[in-house]
This record gives structure tokens, sequence and C-alpha cells, in this order.
């Protein structure tokens, strides 16, 4: 197997398989601006995008958008949360995650016009989804078909914004569930 040597901080030296280099690169290329893969089907995608830190968090994590004709999955791990916690987890109205503490991304992306609640529940707003909740490294993992959902135009998640929140969703307090601080933000490309 071939390996690079890399100076580290203070002369310190690191050894990296040339695979383990590639990665690096890839995963460095992916770095704020997501990417997107296509099988050459306009109808089929696959959208990664990172979530940032916002309001001062350590929050984290990678969240997967495959499209298949009108069937949309999301696939998320989120990190940094603490251990044993649960977190409001939506998908906001505007693509904006410039402000330090994410109130650029607007408020729930709500086209219907509903009631905040539980994502699966008859009323919900668009942007509801299945809340997070950390194992005991602080990891999350969701997995949600958002079929209900269309990939662009008004009713469309490109353009918007997912945000973590710092607290659970409560479900009932209108119009976000009193979800808390907004802790981590990524626009969907």
């Amino acid at each position: 197997m071939a390996h690079r040597v890399d100076s580290g901080t203070a002369g310190e030296k690191r050894i990296m398989s040339v695979s383990a280099v590639r990665a690096a690169v890839v995963a460095t290329a992916m770095l704020g601006v997501g990417a997107c893969a296509t099988s050459g089907n306009p109808n089929r995608s696959l959208v990664v995008v990172l979530l940032e830190a916002r309001s001062g968090s350590a929050v984290g994590g990678q969240v997967r958008i495959a499209r298949n004709g009108a069937r949309i999955h999301l696939r998320a791990t989120v990190t940094g949360l603490e251990p044993g916690s649960e977190h409001g987890f939506h998908i906001h109205d505007k693509g904006d995650c410039s402000a330090p503490d994410a109130a650029s991304a607007g408020g729930h992306f709500n086209p219907g016009g509903s009631a905040h609640g539980r994502f699966g529940d008859a009323a919900h707003h668009a942007g509801d989804l299945p809340s997070l909740r950390a194992n005991a490294r602080g990891v999350a993992r969701v997995d949600a078909d958002l079929s209900t959902l269309e990939w662009e135009g008004a009713k469309g998640l490109k353009g918007r914004a997912l945000i973590v929140h710092g607290k659970p969703d409560d479900f009932t307090t209108q119009p976000s569930g009193n979800a808390g601080p907004r802790v981590a933000c990524a626009v969907i490309g």
C-alpha cells in the first residue's frame, strides 16, 4: 500500500495512505458547497450538504437527499449533540445560513399554510421533520421519506435550509414548536 508522509503541527509526522489522501481531497472539495451526483437521468439525483454550526454550538453533520422521480428521501447524520438529547429538525423557508444564529433562514417551510405539528401526522408544516435523538456519543440519525414534497418550485426543497434546533420540538406551540435556538444550518442545493 502506498503512503504519503505529511508534516503535522510542531514537526509531528503523520502517515496517510494514498486512498485517505484522495478521500480528504474529495471531502474538502465538498465543504460548504455541497455536492450533487446524477445518473444522467434528470429525474434522479443525490444532493449532499454539510450542516454548519450556528449560535455558538459545535453541532455539524451531513444530510443526503436522494431524488428518484417523485420520490424524495432524506438521510441525516448529526454530530456534536449532547448525549441522550432530543432536538427539533426542520426545513426552513429561505436557503440562507449567513446569520450567526441562522435567523436568515426564515421560518418553517410551510407552503400549504398548515399548523405546526409532528412529522407524519395529518396536520403539520411541510418543513416538519422527524426529531433528532442523540445516542451516547452525541450522534443522531434520521431516515425519512419526503415524497409528499417536491424538488423544485413553490413547494420544492431546493434552495431551502435545513435547521437543527437546540431543544426538542413540542409539536404544539405555533408556529415553530418552541424548539429553541438554531444550532446548525445547511442550504439544500
